[in-house]
């Protein structure tokens, strides 16, 4: 059989640069090398895409080994900054030449529907959600605006933009989300991941210092109430027919699941499965797929819930359409104990890469009479 080759796409121009190069490390070694011949495309810090391998730490590219991918339909080659040929660059042979790309880079650039629309207009299969649903997962408060309007839960909120908080200024603004929500509150970038930027307030002074730091990371926040919850995520998995793993729960010895927590604090507990009531889990499981649904998620995503403490009551928090891959990372660790391994579930995601590349290339793309034909009307 002849092997797929596939494009792995890291790192990135985002505070999550590092999460991704960690993510890679775990699906290189994951991929059946029986199956597939892996390109690692490492993307710099600064935007720009190498070749790389991994005895360098998949990080240690060389200038002459920038490439690009040409934005050109049917395109699957990369080409070298300086328009040569690969070849020489390619110590696989066929680095140049992409069957399907699995892009792993969290973040801006990476999940927010930019990256996504490079590999539509090159027309080559890519893991994950299209340009409109990664966009929509990234932003936190369109996402809510559409979970809400599909009549799931979730948390009251506002969202401050850039020229509000300049206009009003920040006491203003927090003096607003303290009548509309009250405290305690969280403040996030509205785009962003891996909790950056993310603060917990309970008063004017805190909300105003969570704001300006927020504000840093993207041009709109968003202010949320603050649940005394467990914190419950579910893996999906699919195009059409997307399935649900079983719901996994995150315990941080901090007062939330915040950047230190996730990656460096050994406190930290990742239980799975969670300890939920049998038709509570259900419940979340079935309201992870419509969310999922709900914003046209295909590929993978993660459902991060709330369920509040005192009442059982669950909201979704938000969808995350490119998960981490590292060995802490919830998402893989989910499949597994719903019986998918690492392997198989990679396999799986470039199945339906392909899958979603072929139905889309069947579209019609030419108009049924060229208007050229019909020039000579007034």
């Amino acid at each position: 059989m002849e092997k797929l080759r596939i494009g792995l796409l890291f790192g990135g121009r985002s505070v999550e640069h590092d999460v991704s190069v960690v993510s890679a490390r775990s699906i290189l070694a994951a991929l059946d090398p029986s199956r597939y011949e892996v390109s690692l495309l490492a993307v710099d810090p600064q935007g720009r895409w190498h070749l790389a391998n991994a005895d360098t730490a998949l990080l240690a590219a060389q200038e002459e080994d920038c490439v690009f991918l040409p934005a050109e339909p049917g395109s699957t080659t990369l080409v070298a900054a300086g328009g040569k040929s690969t070849s020489s660059l390619d110590p696989l042979g066929e680095a140049a030449q992409l069957d399907v790309i699995f892009p792993i880079i969290h973040g801006r650039g990476g999940e927010d529907g930019a990256l996504q629309g490079l590999l539509e207009l090159a027309e080559v299969p890519y893991v994950g959600s299209g340009v409109l649903s990664s966009a929509v997962q990234m932003d936190k408060d369109i996402a809510k605006r559409l979970l809400a309007a599909a009549g799931l839960p979730v948390t009251p909120w506002i969202s401050l933009r850039d020229f509000e908080l300049d206009q009003s200024g920040l006491p203003a603004a927090a003096e607003r989300a303290e009548a509309e929500i009250g405290f305690p509150v969280f403040v996030k970038p509205a785009n962003s991941g891996s909790s950056i930027g993310i603060a917990r307030a309970e008063s004017i002074p805190e909300l105003v210092a969570a704001l300006a730091d927020a504000r840093r990371y993207d041009r709109k926040v968003i202010v949320e109430a603050s649940v005394d919850a467990r914190e419950i995520e579910v893996a999906v998995l699919g195009n059409d027919e997307p399935e649900a793993s079983i719901p996994g729960e995150i315990r941080a010895a901090k007062a939330f699941y915040d950047y230190d927590a996730k990656y460096f604090d050994e406190a930290t507990e990742l239980i799975v499965p969670a300890q939920l009531d049998a038709g509570l889990a259900e419940a979340i499981r079935s309201t992870a797929i419509r969310a999922y649904r709900t914003l046209e998620a295909e590929g993978m995503a993660r459902v991060d819930f709330l369920v509040d403490r005192e009442t059982g009551q669950f909201y979704v928090n938000e969808l995350n359409s490119l998960p981490g891959f590292t060995s802490g990372s919830m998402y893989p660790k989910l499949w597994e104990a719903s019986g998918l391994p690492f392997s198989a579930l990679l396999d799986r995601l470039i199945e339906l890469a392909l899958e979603r590349h072929d139905r889309r290339a069947k579209l019609e793309t030419q108009p049924p009479t060229p208007i050229s034909k019909h020039e000579d009307r007034p």
